[in-house]
């Protein structure tokens, strides 16, 4: 089932319609659903797709002539290999002259490794002659490292050449819960939280009422798709897997500095630095800085992908039990039991999206939303605040605004103590400021706060509030 990405779909088909040749570099993550969406705008189109594979230069070859061959007829016999790219690609130049074909090459970066001429002699064509005509060209990459440094750079021969981009973001959390909208909001938050809004990972969990029942049998199973998809990528994606996993696990397990993580994973720190950055690249790791702070000694390593923090999280430690079948035996004291307190982070990560995406208004102009931790100073401990949202820059000179929030995950309503938490935790990131204060909560309001929040402003905010959209 194909949902979202109805924004993307409007792009393509705007710049489709207008006739003229087009050179639209469409990329993203692993699983994100890129060849889902080329495909859902395909449909009805006249269209030459070629999968570029990990293969030489001319099995490459082979595999775009024959999708020339199918585009032109289906029915022929033989395998017809033409004798280079250049002449492949001066036949779907020819043939997009009167016509408008969409010539995709996915995975754009397998060929253009396999043969280092290609973004030249494409480049090249489109000058000389492909500009002139009604081709509709979409460059596809996983590698976003890759499409970003080599195609959409400035040094790139196939910079100035592309006529847009677009670069596709897992679905946010709501998006996610279009693909099962029969769902309670509850259950709908938790599939988002391990799946990271990734389609392909929301379709094989498959919740079809129960997240227990879910996740035992498609991902704490040895045999099911889930199981072993973050090593997989992994393999797929890097040359040395094992130690990317030390990082990783790193990470995840708690390590949140350089040292700490090069520690833990058994490796010198120079080398570490260039694993993470890597990881980095992957969108699987993140650096975050406090709100209000400059990136220094206080920034801090944390994986940035949902589902590797889900996957890391909860399968290492059960292995064993998951192998030996033996996991539903204990499956509510090693993960049920532990899904709110894991599902904290996520629902900060939902808070801000709801805040950025689907709050009417906002109190004030913003130019971010950030966590930000410290340490209080008359209590010598370690405080957080789970948001906080910076006024611009304009408006922060003349007055000091802020919004300040606070997100519970919890098996129990927020209560008037977290609210003054959140106060007494705002007087410590900035005593002379004013704030706006907001608390979300999964599981309701105590009424004692709810009758205190209508008299002083306070903002609350349900689970219910944020899937409302649903209705």
């Amino acid at each position: 089932m194909f949902v979202c990405r109805d924004k993307e779909l409007e792009e393509l088909q705007y710049r489709y319609d207008g006739g003229k040749f087009e050179c639209m570099i469409i990329y993203g993550r692993r699983r994100v659903g890129k060849t889902a969406l080329i495909n859902e705008f395909c449909k009805d189109k006249d269209v030459i797709y070629y999968p570029a594979l990990k293969e030489t230069t001319q099995g490459n070859l082979e595999v775009l002539s024959a999708a020339i061959q199918e585009y032109k007829d289906p029915k022929a016999a033989g395998n017809i290999v033409y004798g280079s790219f250049q002449d492949a690609f001066q036949e779907i130049g020819r043939l997009s002259e009167e016509k408008r074909i969409v010539f995709v090459i996915d995975e754009f970066p397998y060929l253009a490794k396999a043969d280092q001429s290609i973004a030249s002699r494409l480049q090249h064509l489109i000058d000389l002659s492909w500009k002139n005509g009604k081709m509709f060209l979409i460059l596809c990459g996983s590698s976003v490292s890759f499409m970003e440094d080599q195609v959409l750079a400035y040094e790139s021969p196939l910079y100035g050449r592309r006529t847009g981009q677009i670069k596709l973001e897992p679905l946010n959390y709501l998006e996610t819960s279009e693909m099962n909208p029969g769902l309670d909001p509850e259950t709908q938050s938790l599939v988002y939280g391990i799946t990271g809004g990734i389609p392909l990972y929301v379709e094989k969990l498959d919740v079809r009422s129960d997240i227990d029942q879910a996740l035992l049998r498609n991902l704490f199973n040895p045999a099911s798709y889930l199981y072993e998809e973050p090593e997989n990528l992994l393999r797929q994606e890097l040359r040395e897997p094992a130690v990317y996993n030390s990082v990783v696990k790193a990470v995840a397990d708690g390590a949140t500095k350089l040292g700490e993580i090069a520690t833990r994973a058994g490796i010198d720190k120079s080398s570490c630095s260039t694993y993470v950055k890597t990881l980095m690249n992957l969108g699987i790791i993140c650096k975050e800085t406090p709100a209000n702070e400059k990136e220094g000694s206080k920034s801090i390593y944390k994986i940035n992908d949902h589902f590797f923090r889900f996957w890391y999280r909860f399968v290492p430690r059960n292995i064993a039990a998951i192998q030996t079948g033996r996991i539903s035996k204990i499956y509510r004291t090693s993960v049920k039991e532990h899904l709110h307190q894991y599902m904290g982070t996520v629902f900060e990560d939902m808070c801000a999206q709801y805040i950025l995406n689907y709050m009417e208004e906002l109190p004030i102009e913003l130019s971010a939303l950030k966590r930000w931790w410290g340490t209080d100073p008359k209590e010598h401990k370690a405080i957080e605040i789970d948001l906080i949202g910076m006024p611009v820059k304009e408006n922060r000179k003349r007055s000091k605004e802020y919004m300040a929030v606070s997100c519970k995950y919890r098996n129990r309503p927020a209560s008037i103590a977290d609210l003054k938490e959140l106060q007494e935790y705002c007087e410590v990131f900035d005593s002379n400021a004013t704030y706006h204060y907001y608390i979300f909560s999964a599981f309701g309001f105590k009424e004692e706060l709810a009758s205190l929040a209508e008299t002083e402003g306070v903002k609350l905010v349900s689970l219910d509030d944020m899937y409302h959209h649903l209705t």
